[in-house]
């Protein structure tokens, strides 16, 4: 199975998909992607058996576009997400953001 980018249309192994996966939005249910190939940035929403492409609106995550991932799994963790495929597991962090000087 191989996964696109929907800016360039390169396809990705899962591995090498998921491995450029970062930035786990626990309070949106979202992740961010960089294409390996292209430098484009998506966020989405891991879902059981397929993946979730959308934008955050209003507070919340709108999933817009689907890809069918035959066999995807997720586990939500208190600082991070879990996804699985197979045997396979990628670990994707919540990154804490220091807003210093922020008020």
């Amino acid at each position: 199975m191989l996964i696109p980018c929907l800016a360039c249309e390169s396809r990705f192994r899962p591995d090498e998909y998921f491995r450029a996966c970062h930035d786990y939005n626990r309070g949106r249910d979202m992740v961010a992607w960089t294409c390996p190939r292209c430098g484009n940035r998506d966020e989405l929403r891991v879902l059981p058996g397929e993946l979730g492409f959308g934008y955050p609106r209003q507070g919340r995550f709108d999933v817009s576009d689907r890809i069918r991932v035959p066999g995807l799994r997720r586990q939500r963790q208190d600082l991070r997400l879990d996804i699985s495929l197979d045997e396979k597991v990628w670990r994707v962090p919540t990154r804490t953001r220091q807003l210093a000087g922020a008020r």
